[in-house]
């Protein structure tokens, strides 16, 4: 008998410990469940999207102005309802922005379809081709490729903007005293995926 109260003694203490652990975990911060597009061409998993955007085997695009809902916020990631597909776009290198932010970036609720209209030829087929060149503005490159990680890039408006192809292979985008694309540097297997061919006359 003592033991079985000892046992349901133990397995008291255990439940309430748990849900004490449970309970001083944090509340996820709750944002603004936007319904808008895509900011930007990313590359997703199958059903998860990563800040990093790495350009590796087995990803395929999410194109720029897809349809987007932001569904709910979790920790580091939040979901969202990409064109009737569900998908977790997760915050891994730019925990220094607020979640809301973050989720912000990518659901916008302006069409950047609309704005592409605007754009010269080259650069539209560029951004469609998930690829930057030269004299493209900031926002240009960002429906391109993405936004570069917060954790190395920390101002949007700095001069040169740091991206990882992978793990080991890093390319930066250098802009001039008015904003445009000057160079793009980086080795030839990142330029070759990330380089737009020069625009024929």
């Amino acid at each position: 008998m003592s033991k079985r109260l000892a046992a349901a003694a133990l397995l008291a203490v255990t439940a309430v410990s748990a849900t004490v652990a449970h309970a001083q975990r944090p509340t996820p911060p709750a944002g603004p469940l936007i319904n808008g597009y895509l900011c930007c061409n990313m590359r997703t998993y199958g059903s998860s999207i990563s800040d990093i955007n790495y350009d590796e085997q087995g990803t395929r695009i999410v194109a720029v102005g897809t349809p987007a809902r932001i569904t709910a916020y979790d920790f580091r990631w939040f979901d969202a309802d990409l064109a009737g597909k569900p998908q977790r776009i997760k915050n891994d290198y730019s925990r220094n922005i607020t979640l809301p932010a973050f989720a912000q970036r990518y659901v916008v609720t302006e069409d950047p379809k609309q704005k592409m209209a605007a754009f010269a030829p080259a650069v539209r087929e560029a951004i469609l081709g998930v690829k930057v060149m030269p004299g493209m503005t900031r926002e240009q490159v960002l429906m391109a490729i993405g936004y570069p990680v917060a954790s190395e890039n920390p101002s949007l408006d700095a001069p040169v903007w740091r991206y990882w192809r992978d793990s080991w292979s890093e390319f930066q985008v250098s802009f001039d005293d008015k904003g445009l694309v000057k160079t793009v540097v980086g080795d030839p297997v990142a330029l070759s995926r990330v380089l737009a061919a020069p625009a024929q006359p």
